[in-house]
């Protein structure tokens, strides 16, 4: 890791109408696109495989990776995604990228659409971001007016056009195929895996996907190389990572910083620390809801990247720090994220669409005080035979935060069932 804090994605967020093209183009807006097309398609790829750069919308597979998949010799249209729903509770980064700098996105995708062939592009934003929106509405029409997008993309003979489609809300279209689905009009129901969307993605075309915040890393990528980049963060995980730190520190918000950094420095030194200081902290949801919850002594050395939160028990996800502190019941707030989970699943497969209820109704049953010692072994039971048995990782979304804290906080179940209440409070 630098010494310095380093911002990519983050760069141009602070300064008076970010979100305009003149503003983006004053501090070096568009030159990496410019840049990129002076180099073969393989090249950039490659640039961004040297990278390391992973997908920063929950599942970290390597983007260079992803888009080197798209079959070269193919006559089919090819298309590119950025999927900007942002459903994963406690995540709020890609939407500040929407709302301060929507042309970062726009360029971002303008490469990795010259990188694979691809001549249309679509944004599939979440719906309840109307004011994103109209915000990234007016970059798109700003870079048509300018050139930038089009038949003729910076008088190159590129020809790129990409268009803004507003979802409908749902958790489960945060999945890449269910988003494909429903940008196609249809019931936003994830796909069976192979094929893959590389070769039969959108409208049954080679298709790329990736996160908001992995397209709006690619121009710096381009612009000062991929290995500068992988000289950032740590081994497996380079580079900077956006983090939506949020509950009960005095700073909640969201901040860039480098893969690797330790949590606790993330919460001291950036958001603030915990309420009431570090020794009342109880747990942390590192990576969104759907993660295993970070007991307390973990999360004083454990450190933010993929590797050191997989062999702890957790995963980064979408990077969504959720901390907890004494006063918080382990027990109430799972049954929260369970009633949640059992709303978005959309029933088409039936270990998630009679699992997630199910643990939905334990949790209840257990925090009401009308739950017995077998009910707490039910929940891992009924957790192990949800995750990997489903089309999509809905079924694991709701089954892992279960099973995370049922391991980490058994005590607090075996109170809520002898004592009937909660432990705090």
């Amino acid at each position: 890791m630098s010494d310095a804090p380093v911002q990519i994605v983050f760069r141009n967020i602070h300064r008076h109408n970010s979100h305009t093209l003149a503003v983006y183009r004053e501090f070096g807006g568009y030159q990496s696109v410019a840049k990129a097309l002076t180099m073969a398609r393989e090249d950039v790829i490659d640039e961004v495989k040297r990278s390391g750069v992973r997908g920063r919308g929950g599942a970290g597979f390597p983007a260079g990776l992803k888009w080197s998949f798209i079959p070269k010799e193919d006559s089919r249209p090819k298309y590119l995604v950025c999927n900007a729903d942002e459903g994963e509770p406690g995540t709020c980064k890609d939407r500040d990228i929407l709302r301060f700098d929507p042309h970062l996105l726009i360029e971002g995708m303008m490469i990795a659409a010259y990188a694979v062939g691809c001549e249309q592009g679509y944004i599939y934003i979440r719906g309840e971001f109307y004011r994103e929106a109209e915000r990234l509405q007016a970059a798109v029409d700003e870079a048509y007016q300018a050139g930038l997008l089009g038949d003729n993309v910076l008088q190159q003979g590129i020809r790129f056009h990409l268009a803004v489609h507003r979802g409908a809300g749902a958790y489960v279209c945060g999945e890449e195929t269910g988003l494909l689905e429903s940008l196609e009009g249809k019931k936003g129901q994830p796909r069976l895996k192979p094929p893959f969307p590389a070769n039969i993605g959108l409208y049954d075309c080679p298709t790329v996907i990736n996160n908001v915040e992995t397209l709006a890393a690619v121009p710096e990528i381009i612009l000062r190389g991929g290995d500068w980049y992988a000289t950032l963060g740590v081994a497996k995980s380079s580079g900077t990572k956006l983090f939506s730190v949020s509950g009960h520190v005095n700073k909640p918000g969201n901040y860039e910083v480098e893969l690797g950094i330790p949590l606790k420095t993330l919460i001291n030194d950036y958001a603030g620390g915990v309420r009431g200081g570090w020794q009342r902290l109880k747990g942390v949801i590192p990576g969104g809801s759907s993660a295993p919850i970070l007991t307390a002594d973990v999360c004083d050395t454990i450190t933010m990247d993929y590797d050191a939160l997989a062999k702890a028990g957790s995963m980064l996800g979408s990077g969504a720090v959720i901390v907890l502190d004494q006063s918080v019941c382990i027990v109430r707030a799972i049954t929260r994220l369970s009633r949640f989970y059992r709303h978005e699943s959309c029933g088409q497969c039936s270990p998630c669409r009679e699992g997630t209820g199910w643990l939905a109704q334990l949790m209840a049953r257990l925090e009401s005080g009308q739950g017995s010692m077998t009910d707490i072994d039910l929940l891992l039971d009924i957790g192990n035979n949800i995750c990997g048995k489903t089309i999509c990782a809905l079924g694991d979304a709701a089954a892992m935060p279960v099973m995370g804290a049922v391991k980490a906080f058994r005590d607090e179940f075996v109170f809520h069932v002898q004592h009937g209440r909660c432990m705090v409070g």
